[in-house]
C-alpha cells in the first residue's frame, strides 16, 4: 500500500505521517510513504487544502489530521 501525504513539512504534515504509519502498522499492513512538499506538484494533484492524505493514488483526506482511527477506517 501507497500512502502519499501532500503539505509544507508543517506539524500537522507530521501528525498526519505519524498516525497514518500507526494505523498501518496496527493493521498489519506492508506500506511505502511518499511525501510531496513541492507546491507545484501539490496543486498539480488537485489538492486545494493541506495535509492531505492519498491511498494508492485516490486524495481521501484534505484540510485535516485525522486519527490514526479514522486512517485505519479507510485502509480497512
Amino acid at each position: 500500500m501507497k500512502f502519499t501525504i501532500y503539505g509544507s513539512g508543517c506539524a500537522k504534515c507530521t501528525q498526519l505521517t505519524a498516525n497514518t504509519e500507526a494505523a498501518a502498522k496496527a493493521l498489519g499492513i506492508d506500506y511505502d510513504v511518499e511525501k510531496v512538499m513541492d507546491t507545484n506538484a501539490i496543486i498539480d494533484a488537485g489538492i486545494m487544502r493541506t495535509p492531505a492524505l492519498a491511498i494508492d493514488g485516490e486524495i481521501l483526506i484534505e484540510g485535516k489530521v485525522p486519527s490514526s482511527e479514522e486512517i485505519k477506517r479507510l485502509i480497512a
